[in-house]
């Protein structure tokens, strides 16, 4: 057997852009998970020939946003808790007029590296052929650095692939959709990349068998020093 050490991509973000999490962080991360459910749900029930409502959406979005809010131990003002749900919803309905709508999530990859260890990487959305996105609910530019790592970690799990941030800004009313291409890593930084993944997935990762893992392997050697 041959023992590996793996972590997921964000954990190398954390690790390099370490932030404390605040009360308005869990409510902005509560947000963000009932967004991509819902989100992800909708784009499912599409591919399989249903069309759900935006009341069923919106039902959706608010046990998710429940769920994750009392799993962070975070109560919301019943007022505060409507404006969320509609900024969730406002983000629904701008991701069903979008090139979004009807994609899946990839598989998650595992990108190893010199067969010692490596870290998992999940995109939000791709064209099963030659894109992939990843989706914010925020508003871009400018990409913060954190989400610049993130999307070069994604390009190393799809090599070839186009990467695409797409960003719908639930702060604004109407909803504001831009789609920005990433360009490709240079040979530099996707090997700056690698070593920072390896060092970290090193320190704080779990021994996993390789033999047993099924996600998809991307492998990749680094240069000696």
């Amino acid at each position: 057997m041959t023992l590996v050490k793996t972590v997921a991509a964000h954990e190398i973000v954390q690790s390099v852009y370490p932030h404390p999490v605040s009360e308005r962080d869990e409510v902005g991360m509560a947000v963000g998970k009932a967004i991509d459910g819902a989100v992800a749900r909708y784009s499912h029930e599409f591919l399989e020939g249903r069309r759900p409502t935006a009341t069923a959406m919106r039902r959706y979005a608010s046990e998710v946003l429940d769920e994750e809010l009392t799993d962070s131990d975070v109560r919301l003002a019943s007022e505060d808790r409507t404006v969320q749900l509609d900024r969730i919803a406002g983000v629904v309905q701008a991701f069903r007029r979008s090139e979004l709508m009807g994609l899946r999530r990839p598989r998650s990859r595992l990108v190893l590296i010199d067969e010692r260890a490596g870290y998992y990487a999940q995109p939000d959305f791709w064209n099963g052929r030659d894109r992939f996105y990843e989706m914010k609910s925020y508003g871009v530019p400018p990409v913060p650095p954190a989400v610049t790592l993130q999307l070069g970690l994604f390009q190393l799990a799809f090599p070839g692939f186009d990467a695409v941030l797409a960003a719908f800004d639930r702060h604004a009313s109407p909803v504001r959709t831009s789609f920005t291409p990433i360009a490709p890593l240079s040979s530099p930084e996707g090997e700056r990349l690698l070593r920072v993944a390896l060092r970290t997935a090193l320190e704080v990762g779990h021994d996993k068998v390789l033999e047993y893992i099924d996600s998809p392997v991307v492998r990749y050697r680094l240069p000696s020093a």
